[in-house]
């Protein structure tokens, strides 16, 4: 009897490590578009004013438990970093331009070293396709932007230059962003998140008859061809980090839902109107199967029983989606959203957030969280970072 109650107990305990304490990763998205989370408008061409915010958002982190960062460092084909392929991001400068005597330091060099020294990975972000923002403006590339070389490799849609993923060039050309930047710095991922094809827009077609026409590479419907033509860049830039350094992981941040159910069976129950498969041509799905990224981390960006798009649903869904292969599961989560919230919602009627914590602790496949974005979730909405707090990491971070 006695043997039995402790291998009861045993069980127990190893229930709670297993479902409570299986939360290892908590990490904080640093959006460097349009000035989001950093630096802030008012520090751009400002070196010491640069280190001196990035240093605050270090430091505030890393007193809740966040120990990564996804920072931001190609947002729209351009540079936060030291690159010779690439021109320096005017979100950091003002102007795109060569890097030298505008840019003085090296944002992810520098950055690199203050997180370690705080026992932070660094999980560095790139956008593959997008060139630019809201403007179909092309002045404002540098000389040296790759677009000004090759303007065969890029259209526009919705008023936004993309570099078009049906090219052999576009991959090639991504891929020797990722080596450069993996064979440089020490970083712990490769991150990207849903900006894969553009979002739809007002029903516009996409411009991509006349590549698809020259290179249907044996497909006869365009979106099975889309969606190869990303396959095909996962798998390459999987391959390439692999090659460079194994020790690096790739990890993806995809829209919420893969697909609805009400057109595939194996779908979630939501009905959202945009789904990864279907509209982003993001057949997330295959990436874990076949092992091309070693994390997902899809965005969870809706409530607790939302009938569309219900937080819950899409937990259990992706956590079976990862189930049996090696892929880890992290959840994106939304704290901007607790930010005047109205009080007849239920961000307004108390701390999602922290809902949404409680509830992944009950789901083992989640071994992860991460915050949309910075600045929001510092200014503590709802007290949020409390939150966080209450949940401490199984391993609490070593000073």
């Amino acid at each position: 009897m006695a043997k039995l109650r402790n291998i009861l107990v045993f069980c127990l305990l190893s229930f709670n490590i297993a479902v409570f304490g299986q939360i290892t990763f908590r990490g904080a998205w640093i959006a460097t578009v349009a000035n989001i989370d950093w630096p802030s408008k008012e520090a751009v061409g400002n070196t010491e004013k640069q280190q001196t915010e990035m240093l605050f958002l270090l430091d505030s982190l890393h007193t809740i438990g966040i120990n990564a960062i996804i920072f931001q460092v190609r947002p729209t084909a351009d540079a936060l970093y030291y690159s010779e392929l690439e021109p320096v991001s005017h979100w950091l400068t003002g102007v795109q331009g060569s890097w030298g005597e505008q840019t003085p330091w090296d944002p992810l060099e520098w950055t690199i070293d203050e997180a370690h020294q705080r026992n932070m990975e660094v999980h560095v972000w790139l956008n593959p396709y997008r060139v630019n923002l809201a403007t179909t403006d092309t002045s404002i590339l540098a000389p040296n932007h790759i677009m000004r070389r090759h303007p065969d490799w890029f259209w526009c849609y919705n008023k936004q230059w993309y570099f078009d993923p049906g090219l052999d060039e576009t991959r090639e050309w991504i891929c020797t962003i990722v080596q450069d930047i993996v064979e440089r710095y020490d970083i712990q991922a490769i991150h990207m998140d849903d900006y894969f094809y553009p979002y739809p827009a007002g029903g516009k077609a996409l411009p991509d008859e006349h590549t698809f026409a020259r290179l249907p590479r044996g497909y006869e419907d365009i979106k099975e061809w889309r969606r190869n033509n990303v396959d095909m860049a996962i798998q390459d830039i999987s391959a390439t980090i692999r090659d460079c350094r194994p020790d690096v992981q790739f990890g993806i941040s995809p829209f919420g839902v893969w697909r609805n159910a009400d057109v595939d069976s194996t779908g979630s129950a939501t009905t959202a109107g945009i789904t990864n498969y279907d509209d982003l041509y993001a057949n997330i799905r295959l990436w874990i199967q076949a092992g091309w990224i070693d994390y997902v981390l899809p965005q969870l960006y809706w409530e607790i029983g939302k009938k569309v798009a219900d937080y819950e649903v899409l937990a259990h869904w992706w956590a079976n989606e990862v189930r049996g292969t090696d892929c880890k599961l992290y959840i994106g989560m939304a704290p901007y959203r607790l930010e005047n919230a109205s009080p007849k919602t239920p961000w307004g009627k108390g701390n999602e957030i922290s809902r949404q914590m409680q509830l992944n602790r009950t789901i083992p496949e989640i071994t992860g969280e991460c915050f949309y974005s910075t600045r929001p979730l510092l200014r503590n909405p709802r007290g949020v970072c409390d939150s966080i707090v209450s949940y401490p990491l199984p391993s609490p971070l070593q000073e």
